[in-house]
């Protein structure tokens, strides 16, 4: 007899859910995590759009969805600005170690035992059906057996490996991460998210102030992985060079600081192997172009709990009995995102006169009707053709990633 039928390794938001969908279905679940306290770092700028909240079945609950979003403002390198503005909520600026919490809350209430400060340092693969954790508590080493783990710790997943699925990136599909929730700052529309692109400013990235409240956000970047080896010059560096140059933001203060690497590629071909499946930023289940994963996270560890209750119930645990997981998520959202990752490669191609020209050559109404989608796709070509005729360059390299 194992001791869970399934351990779910992370309690980020992937393996929150799938930990709560498991013991839901009243399937014995733990779920460990070598971090003290649910939901630290953050690690992310904390957005999340309605459109996930509808698809995930999730409430919106004050005591999270701090900071309703009802668009965005993007940045040329000159300054000129793009708005994308509706008049219904598009979504949350988040708490989300409050968020976390609160799916912990629900997972154990479902029936999961939860476990911090736990960390793997081993795992072994006793028989077809068994699988043995070897898992240190400050300085005590305890073993647990189950029967399928659930790996959903971050990007570099270590239980994966130790149970023979190689997870690791190439450099180019990481981003470095850094970000400081600041206070006292003033300078953009609260009501906003605002991105700001260019070379200078954030090679192969951005720069992002997400409103939190009154005059508190997130103001972070995300660069190529590679790029400090290049410039010599770090996340942070390029974070508080911009901060430095920005009226509104220079003399705020700091109240927390975060940072770390986010998988922006690398999709994985198989997401499972014997008694084994990933989700999360252990599965690379993030957005490419844009780092965000939340909603993709919990999406995913939602498809993963479904495979694994099917595994459970007719006791089959192999890489072929559990490769329908692997194909739920391309069909359900992989295949998009590999789609994006074509988009990022566009993009990563664009000079700071790229970016200027675009923000420069689209009006405020015709940004609006994108925004809105009041454009059909035949109008939006047409729009975008004329917008280009005259930039040759941009022509060919947008032809290049059609094809």
């Amino acid at each position: 007899m194992v001791d869970y039928e399934v351990i779910v390794v992370g309690a980020g938001p992937a393996g929150l859910i799938a930990g709560s969908d498991l013991a839901k279905a009243g399937i014995k679940t733990l779920i460990l995590d070598k971090k003290q306290e649910i939901g630290c770092p953050k690690r992310c700028a904390e957005g999340l759009s309605m459109n996930w909240f509808k698809r995930l079945n999730l409430e919106v609950k004050p005591s999270f969805c701090i900071q309703p979003m009802h668009g965005a403002q993007l940045y040329s390198p000159n300054g000129k600005s793009i708005m994308f503005k509706k008049e219904e909520c598009q979504g949350y600026v988040l708490e989300r170690k409050t968020m976390e919490k609160e799916l912990a809350i629900q997972a154990v209430k479902n029936g999961a035992k939860l476990l911090m400060k736990n960390q793997v340092i081993g795992a072994t693969r006793l028989n077809e059906s068994e699988i043995k954790l070897e898992i240190r508590e400050n300085d005590e080493i305890k073993y647990y057996t189950c029967n399928i783990v659930i790996a959903c710790d971050a990007v570099d997943s270590l239980t994966s490996k130790m149970l023979g699925l190689n997870t690791k990136l190439d450099l180019r599909e990481i981003d470095a991460g850094y970000q400081y929730e600041m206070t006292g700052i003033t300078g953009y529309d609260e009501n906003l998210l605002h991105l700001y692109f260019g070379i200078e400013v954030a090679p192969r990235g951005y720069i992002w102030i997400f409103p939190k409240r009154d005059g508190t956000a997130n103001v972070g970047i995300g660069i190529g992985g590679y790029i400090s080896s290049e410039t010599k010059m770090n996340a942070k560096q390029y974070l508080d060079r911009w901060i430095a140059s920005q009226p509104g933001l220079k003399d705020g203060s700091i109240i927390e600081v975060n940072a770390g690497t986010i998988p922006v590629g690398g999709f994985l071909e198989a997401m499972q192997f014997d008694n084994l499946l990933v989700a999360g930023d252990a599965g690379h289940m993030v957005d490419p172009v844009h780092g965000g994963g939340i909603g993709i996270a919990m999406e995913g560890g939602r498809i993963a709990a479904k495979h694994a209750i099917k595994a459970i119930k007719e006791k089959k645990y192999s890489k072929t009995d559990l490769e329908g997981y692997t194909k739920e998520w391309y069909e359900t959202r992989g295949n998009e995102l590999k789609k994006r990752l074509t988009a990022r490669h566009l993009l990563e191609e664009l000079k700071d006169d790229d970016f200027n020209y675009l923000a420069e050559s689209i009006s405020m109404d015709e940004a609006l009707k994108i925004g809105n989608n009041s454009l059909s796709g035949l109008e939006k070509t047409i729009l975008f053709t004329k917008k280009l005729i005259t930039r040759p360059g941009l022509i060919t390299l947008l032809m290049k990633y059609m094809k």
